[in-house]
């Protein structure tokens, strides 16, 4: 695999949480977020991204929007539950990324926002289409995804050097 083709990142913040008396970090999906999920996976799974890793904040809600989302995939990529996406911010998103190593081609992000929305709005030094405008437009709802690219390694990832391909949310 050479580092001249083109990476993907796919940037899906986790679905509709519930607001039970726990913790935020043990808030679990509420029942339409366990729908979303679901969809959110076969519209992922549709993209046809042979996701080589999942890198997934450590919250209840993220969890288990990933645990729904995967079901809907043809393989299951490595998966990483990683506590420094829970509440960071786009430049702690950038450093856990930067962290990946060359041999991941294709990565998911499941997260949070505001971090999510923003990493997606700073990587993005251009886009196809619409997609930045609907983006722009909606926000990112919960169970929404982006979808970028950029060239080069992974440490080489940084403000403006991605491209956003895709954009979807429940309601498009």
């Amino acid at each position: 695999m050479s580092v001249a083709e083109p990476r993907r990142i796919v940037l899906f913040r986790h679905a509709k949480a519930d607001w039970p008396q726990v913790t935020d970090h043990e808030r679990p999906l509420a029942e339409r977020g366990r729908m979303d999920a679901a969809v959110a996976g076969r519209k992922l799974a549709d993209t046809h991204i042979p996701f080589d890793l999942a890198l997934c904040s450590t919250s209840a809600r993220t969890r288990e929007t990933w645990k729904l989302a995967v079901q809907e995939f043809p393989h299951r990529p490595k998966t990483v539950y990683e506590e420094r996406v829970y509440e960071a911010s786009p430049g702690e998103l950038i450093a856990v990324l930067n962290e990946t190593p060359d041999d991941a081609q294709n990565v998911l992000m499941i997260g949070h926002n505001p971090g999510i929305q923003g990493l997606a709005e700073i990587l993005a030094g251009s886009a196809e289409g619409d997609a930045l405008e609907r983006l722009s437009r909606r926000g990112f709802p919960a169970a929404a995804f982006a979808v970028l690219s950029f060239d080069g390694s992974w440490k080489s990832l940084e403000p403006g050097t991605a491209t956003l391909r895709d954009y979807w949310a429940p309601s498009e």
